[in-house]
């Protein structure tokens, strides 16, 4: 059956189903209404394939061919040799990791921009408690213009790492850190950014869950296709979605990011994990597109230094700016919103919820399991 929500987000890809040919999405010719059935059988083949096959059922044979017959009748110069030397692509990495409020905070490298969770939490780390509480103006200002800085960093530095230099020891060094920081003033918000890696004075369609076992193993996991529906466009004989990730390249030459070839472009997508002694204690993730780096910062902020519990920390209300106006949920009062329009920001009332975050929390003391489940999405927190 279909969810309320993702039958309204259904309503409003209708058109862009329509022009991808997603006919199988567009039952009698219009989105699902909620609480419709609503089956793929195509799409429930290829997966039993791939649950037979493995990587093989995806990347080579019927699946495979079709996509690219989908793709190649639209222009596409995709082969299936492509989608075999896909196989090879994927890769282990090293996480890479922040000590933070007596917990380690771990995060995917690069290309993803867990990076930049990171760096949040080491510009926010140097400020005590703020002095109007957790919801006052100064906290949601300090936040709003870190994050300015680590998105100026990120949309500069962040690439595929096999053919491009990150560099993520110095975007995460202390003192870096602390001199972006320093450039963050309390009584206004910053006119203008220096030029990227400089602390010179001069700013959704993703599906996370996570899972702990009896035995404590955590697994924090997230997808996306980008942005609703992604490109629109079906495989129908293997009933399989296109993504559009390639929208997170650059058309700018000489630019880390610029779209080539084999290559990966920037990604959103960010799962989370804090441990603590060595032992994990935490799988999380926000959803949201460009907003995870804010979200999940903010979450961590909420649950690990104000005191939050779990639910209250992913229910508290949002606020983001990306390369327009600061977007803000409807749950922050007219005071605080005024109050950083005084600083200098312009703050909007966002017209929708900012992401989606879960999160579980092992009380390894209490041998206890504490979940939490964002009320912006269709999922929950559920024992077993």
């Amino acid at each position: 059956p279909v969810h309320p929500k993702v039958a309204k987000d259904w309503a409003g890809a209708v058109d862009k189903l329509r022009l991808g040919g997603s006919h199988d999405f567009l039952p009698g010719g219009a989105a699902p209404k909620s609480g419709d059935m609503f089956r793929l059988p195509a799409l429930a083949a290829t997966l039993k394939k791939i649950a037979r096959d493995g990587s093989r059922g995806f990347y080579e044979g019927s699946v495979a061919a079709d996509i690219v017959a989908t793709l190649r009748a639209r222009g596409g110069l995709h082969t299936e040799e492509d989608f075999f030397n896909g196989r090879t692509v994927a890769e282990f990495v090293d996480p890479i990791t922040l000590s933070w409020h007596g917990h380690d905070v771990w995060q995917c490298p690069p290309n993803g921009q867990g990076l930049l969770v990171l760096m949040l939490l080491g510009m926010l780390e140097g400020y005590g408690d703020a002095p109007d509480g957790p919801m006052g103006v100064t906290r949601i200002h300090r936040h709003l213009e870190a994050a300015r800085l680590a998105y100026r960093d990120r949309d500069t530095f962040l690439a595929d790492p096999s053919l491009a230099d990150v560099p993520v020891e110095k975007l995460l060094d202390r003192k870096y850190l602390g001199d972006l920081r320093k450039l963050i003033r309390d009584d206004r918000a910053m006119s203008t950014l220096p030029d990227a890696g400089s602390a010179s004075p001069v700013h959704a369609d993703t599906v996370y869950l996570c899972v702990v076992d009896k035995d404590g193993n955590a697994c924090s996991f997230i997808n996306s296709l980008f942005q609703g529906f992604g490109s629109g466009i079906l495989a129908p004989n293997a009933g399989v979605m296109l993504q559009n990730r390639g929208f997170g390249f650059r058309y700018e030459r000489g630019h880390r990011n610029c779209i080539a070839g084999n290559k990966r472009p920037l990604h959103t997508i960010i799962p989370g994990m804090v441990t603590q002694n060595g032992r994990a204690v935490m799988p999380y993730g926000v959803m949201g597109g460009h907003y995870q780096p804010v979200g999940q910062s903010w979450f961590l902020d909420n649950f690990l230094r104000y005191g939050m519990d779990i639910q209250e920390a992913i229910d508290s209300p949002r606020i983001f700016g990306y390369q327009g106006p600061i977007e803000a949920e409807r749950g922050f009062p007219a005071s605080v919103t005024n109050g950083l329009r005084a600083l200098g920001h312009n703050v909007q009332e966002a017209a929708g919820p900012h992401g989606g975050g879960q999160a579980i929390y092992i009380d390894h003391a209490r041998g206890v399991l504490v979940g939490g489940s964002d009320p912006r999405k269709d999922g929950l927190a559920l024992g077993y």
